[in-house]
């Protein structure tokens, strides 16, 4: 069964960290609508949605993803690149605690979840204002004993790798090329709309791939390739520097 761990949020949102884009006002009742409806996507998937505890006071803890990396052998307990995040780690370790041996990443290593690609044993991570090169070597360090290989990748114009790229199958990545190049991949690189780069952030719920419904022409190539596409809302979220992928810590239990 594949398990979510999630995070709700509130007033706090509006005091989130920017880093690309400018501030613009976030409608916080539309954004608590809009995160209700993708845990009921979810559920509707049958995936196991735990909501950890809100953290008032820390404007981006709804973004869960940055804080954990979780492979089928271990959970990285990650350090974040923003300091005003460090405080939301401890209870995703805990919560993690009951599914993974957890390993942690210390200082002065910053890394967030945002910035990582799993693409079979090959890890990539974003070099971004939020991982340091010795986050990389650290995450490197962390996974070598069960045979992963990490990569670090220039990201250009964006907050986070995720923001750029993400999976859609085992030899696939849907991709906003002015943001990142992964032509040394060798992977087949499904191109998204050029006006829609939120279409590059996807999710793989079994069959079906999670996908932002502000990409609709991206969503249209997607769907006649063949795939199963579910529409997910999150523009207030992209006003924070969010996307799909960061609300959640997605992986089989």
């Amino acid at each position: 069964m594949l398990i979510a761990i999630t995070r709700p949020t509130g007033e706090e949102l509006l005091d989130c960290e920017l880093t690309h884009i400018e501030w613009v006002p976030i409608d916080v009742d539309r954004a608590l609508v809009q995160h209700d409806d993708y845990l009921a996507v979810l559920r509707s998937l049958d995936v196991l949605v735990i909501e950890l505890h809100r953290l008032p006071g820390h404007p981006d803890a709804v973004f869960v993803e940055d804080t954990a990396l979780v492979l089928p052998e271990v959970a990285v307990l990650l350090r974040p690149g923003a300091d005003s995040r460090h405080g939301e780690v401890p209870s995703v370790a805990a919560a993690l605690a009951a599914y993974r041996e957890c390993v942690t990443m210390e200082s002065p290593a910053t890394l967030d979840g945002g910035d990582v690609i799993v693409f079979g044993k090959r890890i990539l991570v974003g070099e971004t204002t939020r991982s340091n090169e010795v986050g990389i070597r650290a995450l490197g360090d962390l996974v070598a004993p069960f045979g992963y290989r990490v990569e670090g990748v220039p990201v250009r114009d964006v907050l986070h790798l995720k923001s750029a790229a993400t999976v859609v199958d085992d030899e696939t990545l849907i991709v906003h090329f002015p943001f990142v190049d992964l032509g040394f991949l060798g992977a087949e690189l499904l191109e998204t709309h050029p006006d829609e780069p939120h279409g590059a952030n996807v999710v793989r719920i079994g069959d079906v791939l999670l996908a932002d419904a502000s990409a609709p022409r991206t969503i249209e190539m997607l769907e006649q390739r063949g795939e199963q596409v579910v529409e997910v809302h999150v523009d207030e979220f992209g006003k924070a520097e969010g996307a799909i992928s960061c609300k959640g810590v997605i992986f089989e239990g």
